[in-house]
This record gives C-alpha cells, structure tokens and sequence, in this order.
C-alpha cells in the first residue's frame, strides 16, 4: 500500500509578494493553462487517437500483431481486474481478451466503507452464464448462445431467491457479520458466532457451492464526492462447477494436486492487479475461499522485470500466468504463445518511450 504524505508551506509573511501572487485569483481566461504550456506561434496537439479494441495509440496497436485472434480456449477465464489496472499501460488482460475466445472480465475496486456479497446456487436444471456485469469476449457455455434475453441470475438460483451466504466486511476484508440462508441452516455447525470457516467445514455447504454459483457484490460509495453515501452494485459473477482460482496461497495445489483430486478444471479465475493489489482483492472477497486455489510451480523471471517491480521470481502477469497456466492444465491451442509475443512486444514499447523521454530529459 502506498501513502502519501502532504504537508503545508506556509510563508513566512503576508506582504511577500510571492504570497500575493499565489493567492492572487485565477485567470478566466479559457484555457489559460494550456496557453501558457504552449510555445508563441504553435498550436495545441489534440488527444492521440486510439485503438477502440485495445485501448491503446493506434501507433502502438496490439490488434495487428496477434497472428490468431480468438483462439478457441476449451478453459474458460474469468479475470477479475483491479478498477487501477483497466486502463494502465503495461495492463496484460486485454491481451487475453483480443487474443483468446472464451474470456470475462469483471472490474473490482478497493473496499472504501463498506460492502457485501451475497451467494445464490446454481439451480441443478440450469447451465452457467457469463455474470450480468462481466464483459465477455464469448459466451460462457452453449446454452448461453440460445438465449436471446440477457442472462438473469435468477434463473440459477436454487429453489427460492433467498441467498445461501450474505456476508458484510470492511477494508482488508475484516468480515462484520454472516447470515446464511435456511437450506443450510440444520448442516453448519455453529453456536454463537457463524464465520467462513464453519461454513468451509460444512459438507453439504462444500458440496452445494462446488455445483455453482452467482456471486454479486454491492459496496458502499459516496456520492459526487459529499458525505452521502449510497450502495452500489459492483458486480455479479457466475462461477460454474470446476472454477478454480489461480493464486499461490498456502494451501494452493499444482496441477498434479488438483488431478489426485480428481479434479477437472473449467474455469479459471485470475486476479488481474499489482501483487499488493491482487492480495487485497483476495481478502476482500472471501467468498474465492470457497474454490480449489492453483498455484504454478515456475521459476522464471516475468517479461515485466525490465518495466515494472517483481517481487520475486514466478510472479509474473497476468497473461504469462493464463498461458502458462493453460499449458499446465493441457488446454494449448495452436498460437498460444503468440500470446506471450505479443506481451513481450508491448514491454518493449513501454521500455522504448521511457527511454526516449529519458533523453530528452538529458538534452533539455
């Protein structure tokens, strides 16, 4: 986490004239900042264009150079992306959506209040879906492509709409309160005080959510920056049966652990931010506890190390960690490490305008 510091200049007297022109009012001159940043006789350059698939300057598109675009992806991937990282410029994700078929992606942000998320099951005569917030490059499961309205969790609730699991935190994802729904009510042994952990220890609810589920998240924010707050709804995400999230936790498996579980995975969840940012996303939403973790036992430096800080070896981005994770698994479609290409090559952008502004700094 990093924190800012501000701290006051005050000046020394009132009848200093810098002090006077520091308070002085500011122009009502239209533009009159940029005015001023602008050399006499020049003209203001306008917003560079950009690329509306990759978010990108179209003079460092990413779209032209993946050889094999959707590729089809047996896997499916669900990215929960950090509000931070969407429009950063060394951002990885987007190089899984353009590049592979079968990819969700939903924006997450930092507990600020409060929040809560609520659980639904799938109902056992409903295939998943996408999540009604998620952008999805494809849809989720074939069942989905025959639907012609949009996809309502409702429809996978099991028996009635009531929530199997409400959960309220705060920042850091401290848990303020737990209810569960009556389905579960005679199966969760508790006595005066309900937490993830019994519910984790509860057969039937392991079972029960190892089926599916609907996952929505609502926080609390303020309001055209007042004191008003409101709750909002961040999110809603299907997780279908055989989701597992790919994070190094102490208990995470390799893929060999998983298949001595006897464990297929379908969907692979990834957290898409900073490792600061990915582990505090990890504990503010501690319904991903309720999935098998993946870990990937690598030993290599990411294609990142050059542009941004890695703690260490193996932590790597986000779309080094879907390809490689992918190949672990054995779901590898022809062009998949084009991928990784194409990631090397937006590094290699990165590293080349640093280094650009870097000499004009030199030579100013």
């Amino acid at each position: 986490m990093l924190v800012c510091f501000r701290s006051r200049i005050h000046s020394p007297t009132r009848n200093d004239s810098l002090y006077s022109i520091l308070k002085s009012p500011p122009s009502k001159t239209p533009n009159a900042s940029k005015t001023l940043m602008a050399a006499p006789g020049t003209q203001l350059k306008s917003k560079r264009p950009t690329c509306p698939s990759c978010s990108k300057p179209t003079s460092l598109c990413l779209c032209i150079r993946i050889q094999n675009p959707g590729l089809q992806n047996k896997v499916n991937i669900t990215i929960l992306q950090h509000s931070l990282e969407r429009k950063h410029a060394l951002n990885s994700a987007r190089i899984a959506k353009l590049g592979l078929q079968n990819v969700t992606v939903s924006t997450v942000s930092d507990v600020k209040f409060d929040a809560k998320f609520m659980i639904h099951l799938f109902d056992p005569g409903h295939d998943s879906g996408s999540g009604q917030n998620g952008e999805k490059s494809s849809d989720f499961y074939q069942v989905i492509e025959n639907k012609a309205d949009e996809f309502d969790a409702s429809h996978v609730t099991k028996g009635s709409k009531e929530p199997v699991i409400t959960c309220s935190l705060g920042k850091y994802g401290v848990v303020t309160n737990i209810s569960i729904g009556n389905v579960w009510m005679p199966h969760v042994q508790w006595k005066r005080r309900l937490s993830l952990d019994k519910m984790l220890a509860s057969k039937v609810a392991v079972d029960d959510l190892a089926k599916g589920f609907v996952v929505k998240k609502l926080q609390k924010r303020r309001v055209n920056g007042s004191d008003e707050v409101e709750e909002v709804e961040e999110f809603e995400v299907a997780v279908p049966p055989g989701s597992v999230l790919l994070f190094p936790s102490k208990n995470a498996l390799d893929v060999d652990g998983l298949k001595a579980m006897d464990f297929e995975a379908k969907n692979l969840i990834v957290l898409d931010g900073t490792w600061s940012k990915a582990r505090r996303m990890y504990c503010e939403n501690p319904w991903l506890r309720f999935l098998p973790h993946l870990k990937l036992e690598l030993d290599r430096s990411s294609l990142y190390s050059e542009v941004r800080h890695q703690p260490k070896a193996g932590y790597l981005s986000t779309i080094e960690s879907i390809v490689y994770a992918l190949e672990e698994i054995g779901d590898y479609p022809e062009g998949l490490d084009n991928l990784l290409d194409v990631f090397e090559s937006m590094v290699g952008d990165q590293r080349r305008c640093k280094n650009e502004r870097l000499s004009k700094l030199c030579s100013a």
